[in-house]
């Protein structure tokens, strides 16, 4: 079997062997358009190729024979060998037989045949040609990125009009956004904050289907995602992880170093009744149970939630049901938003609106509370070497950076004193002298990396 490597010609090269129903012809137009828009060359032999794209179809018995034949053929002829059609629905049938397949797409799947050959036979990046980088253009500083990894969203909150604006759960393929992540790791990002309406929801859309990344199948979930980015040797924060049960499998990783310990978990209130009202989870016992459970897992985790004051409905007891909520579960960053109607929720049609004056109340009271909590957690720091991300160095000498325990723009900040040499977008181990409310300071005592 040949074992090709893509050549050193400056135009990638693809072969392509199209099977079954006009149907499936039809797709191999539309990827065969997409691969020559993209400046890649369509080759009609198996020699010239740099990767041989196989469509195939799997409607009949003799149909999957052909398929399977034509996979082996190319990868006995050439070696790199794509596999998208029909047939691709079913990646176990391929697998079996040809485990050493590049990776494999279901029918008239153009995306994710194009995301195969961006990893498998990228285009060759000309810095003096290109006019956008191969981690595209980014707003954020050059050191930390956000990385989305699905779009819409399919629960339906009474507050909310998401899924309205965006439709519902619509997840990434997962070689396409580990894609993403490594062209920024190689650009230089230091930390990626992994964000989507419902980041524990990945994959569900797609039936956790079987993806691929340099070669190795991966299910396209979030314990699987989470993991291959924590080995790409930079932090990686989680953000909207609602509560699933499967986000228990996160804290090891976290534990084990390979993702932050630093959850973002959208409560939204503690109240049974109001939760139900919001068409939330409602087992709060339940929650408080998985924190504690997640803290023993994992002592230095980082629990970041929002709420909401004054939902239609909230007396007074519900509040502070709210309010001991908070004091048994020592949530570390907090935020709270007084209600406020949004246009096409169906929270506006409900009952007992509480007055915008009682809102603000209790928004100011719930963060009273949370103020001393947050306060208290910080403590804990006093005295510890933390890894610091310099995110700014200030006039004086100093610098600003943040903590595994802190996201950018939302959350605290550690203030490190002069000293020489800081840069940004470098990790350096600082010792925490003071803890305040929501920030810390220190000095450094050691480079980690630069």
């Amino acid at each position: 079997m040949v074992n090709r490597q893509p050549s050193a010609s400056s135009v990638p090269r693809v072969g392509f062997v199209s099977l079954g129903c006009p149907k499936a012809l039809v797709d191999a137009e539309r990827i065969l358009t997409q691969v020559r828009a993209e400046g890649y060359e369509v080759v009609g032999d198996y020699e010239g190729a740099d990767v041989v794209v196989v469509n195939t179809c799997g409607f009949i018995e003799s149909a999957i024979e052909e398929s399977l034949d034509a996979i082996g053929e190319a990868l006995a002829e050439n070696g790199r060998v794509i596999v998208t059609g029909c047939l691709g629905a079913q990646a176990g049938k391929i697998l079996s037989t040809y485990p050493q397949v590049l990776a494999i797409t279901g029918p008239h799947d153009q995306a994710g045949v194009m995301q195969a050959l961006h990893e498998h036979l990228p285009q060759r990046h000309d810095p003096f040609t290109s006019l956008v980088p191969p981690q595209g253009i980014k707003l954020t500083p050059a050191h930390y990125a956000y990385l989305k990894i699905s779009e819409g969203c399919n629960h339906r909150c009474t507050f909310c009009i998401i899924p309205s604006l965006r439709g519902d759960l619509v997840s990434r393929p997962l070689g396409e956004v580990l894609q993403e992540a490594e062209h920024l790791v190689q650009a230089g990002v230091r930390e990626l904050l992994v964000i989507s309406q419902d980041t524990s929801a990945y994959g569900v859309d797609v039936r956790y289907r079987t993806g691929f990344w340099q070669g190795r199948p991966l299910r396209t979930r979030m314990t699987e995602l989470a993991r291959a980015l924590g080995q790409m040797g930079v932090w990686v924060r989680l953000h909207y992880v609602y509560p699933y049960p499967h986000v228990d499998e996160l804290i090891p990783l976290m534990a084990e170093g390979l993702v932050l310990p630093y959850l973002d978990v959208p409560l939204q209130h503690a109240s049974p009744r109001i939760l139900r009202a919001m068409k939330r989870p409602g087992d709060v016992e339940r929650t408080l149970e998985r924190i504690q459970s997640w803290r023993r897992d994992c002592p230095d985790l980082t629990l970041r939630s929002t709420f909401i004051a004054g939902f239609p409905g909230e007396t007074e007891e519900d509040f502070q049901q709210l309010l001991d909520f908070l004091e048994e579960a020592q949530l570390d960053r907090v935020g709270c938003f007084a209600y406020s109607p949004v246009e096409g929720a169906t929270a506006n049609a409900l009952p007992d609106s509480v007055p915008v004056v009682v809102r603000e109340e209790r928004q100011a009271r719930f963060m009273e509370r949370q103020e001393k909590i947050s306060a208290q957690r910080l403590q804990r720091f006093v005295g510890r070497d933390c890894q610091v991300l310099v995110d700014e160095l200030t006039p004086e000498g100093g610098a600003v950076g943040r903590s595994a325990a802190d996201a950018p723009e939302i959350d605290g900040i550690v203030a490190i004193a002069p000293a020489a040499g800081f840069k940004v977008g470098e990790f350096v181990t600082v010792r925490i002298e003071e803890a305040m409310a929501h920030d810390l300071s220190g000095f450094r005592v050691d480079h980690v990396g630069s």
